[in-house]
């Protein structure tokens, strides 16, 4: 099968398209014909050998990927990996995390609210915003920050969509934010307190010091939920709101609640950019190089 190995971690360029062995399910598994990959910030970390943790580095050489769409005989499914090989023709998944596609969705789009959904209902599920409340969203451009926007908006809350660049504020106030701000702009912490006061909610995808900022901005009973690191590392804030690890049936049963969300309306996957597998060199670089928007993924198969 088709497949895109990562044989030393490196630049972008140690991702290599080959051919190899299609993989061999075990008890309780399953082989998906894959459709379409998810690509995540995580996975260019974990290509470059910098992961937020130590063991999320796999086993060399590794096909890298956490996320897949495609079909199991006559089934549309997702499904998390646990961690890799997706970026391949075939994966085999646990038949416990498949997830049915419904029938009017189009596959990219359930793929693009495979993990980035789950995320954003987690944070959502953990940070309560109400009606009224300001949230201030980081990274409010990219797959998790436009299903955090929409949600946060949703739940009648005002949002304030901090990103980097006019292209990607312009498509935070699409989806409803209420004030833009460029991070990169000196002074932009001051330019949020002018504008809107103190914030009851932080989700930082940033981290390092954009994160430790918007942190100050929070007023008294406060929420600060970080989801990325962005910056390389994450904001040093002691009071961070984070959830409990969570259970592949919780996690299961969030991408189905993103996908119901999704179906009825209330959600929608930004895809920003699609790379074919062979490319997905190139789509890393995308994502490292900040020019990406919303979702990115690779089309294995149409």
């Amino acid at each position: 099968m088709r497949a895109v190995m990562l044989a030393e971690v490196g630049p972008p360029e140690a991702l290599v398209a080959a051919e190899i062995p299609d993989p061999v399910p075990g008890d309780g598994q399953v082989l998906i014909d894959v459709e379409y990959a998810n690509v995540t910030f995580v996975e260019t970390q974990v290509r470059a050998g910098r992961p937020p943790h130590p063991a999320m580095l796999p086993a060399l050489p590794a096909v890298l990927g956490n996320g897949v769409g495609g079909v199991v005989g006559a089934r549309r499914v997702v499904a998390g990996l646990g961690g890799t090989g997706g970026y391949a023709e075939r994966a085999v998944a646990d038949s416990s995390r498949l997830i049915e596609v419904p029938d009017d969705m189009p596959m990219r789009e359930a793929v693009a609210l495979l993990s980035d959904g789950r995320t954003a209902l987690g944070l959502m599920r953990l940070a309560r915003p109400r009606p009224g409340e300001t949230v201030l969203v980081e990274a409010a451009a990219g797959g998790v920050g436009t299903l955090l926007v929409q949600l946060a908006v949703g739940a009648g809350a005002r949002v304030i969509a901090v990103a980097g660049g006019e292209r990607k504020l312009a498509l935070a106030r699409e989806l409803g934010a209420e004030v833009m701000i460029d991070y990169r702009d000196a002074g932009w912490a001051s330019r949020v307190r002018e504008q809107a006061g103190t914030v009851d909610v932080v989700f930082d995808g940033v981290g390092g010091a954009v994160g430790l900022a918007a942190s100050e901005l929070l007023g008294s009973g406060g929420r600060f939920c970080p989801f990325g690191m962005a910056s390389g590392s994450f904001a040093p804030v002691s009071t961070a709101l984070r959830a409990a690890p969570s259970s592949p049936e919780d996690l299961v049963a969030l991408t189905r609640a993103a996908l119901a969300h999704a179906e009825r309306g209330r959600l929608r996957p930004v895809i920003g950019q699609e790379f074919a597998l062979e490319r997905a060199a190139a789509a890393h670089a995308a994502i490292e190089n900040r020019e990406t928007i919303g979702k990115t993924l690779l089309i294995v198969r149409r």
